[in-house]
């Protein structure tokens, strides 16, 4: 059976309907930042094994960008918030 997701705007969602973009916690250099921040930005990224944020996109449903909370390597979800709500309180 399909992986569940808590949409905060549609409810309990299958995991299907949903796209990953990936890690949360990565920042976007300013426009002018040199080539190497560029570089790291755009082609290095971790690839964590544990509980860690991540932005999800519900393509099927609302269309909202979300922040969910699960761990790579069991898949477990602990937590999903709306996306603006987390620029709104300063997060990522």
């Amino acid at each position: 059976m399909a992986s569940l997701i808590h949409c905060p705007h549609c409810g309990v969602r299958p995991s299907q309907e949903f796209s990953i973009r990936g890690d949360a916690s990565v920042v976007r250099p300013a426009p002018e930042a040199a080539d190497e921040a560029w570089h790291e930005y755009v082609h290095l990224r971790s690839n964590p094994r544990g509980r860690h944020q991540e932005h999800w996109h519900h393509v099927a449903g609302c269309r909202r960008w979300l922040v969910v909370e699960r761990d790579t390597f069991t898949h477990d979800v602990f937590s999903v918030t709306d996306g603006a709500a987390v620029v709104r309180e300063g997060g990522r």
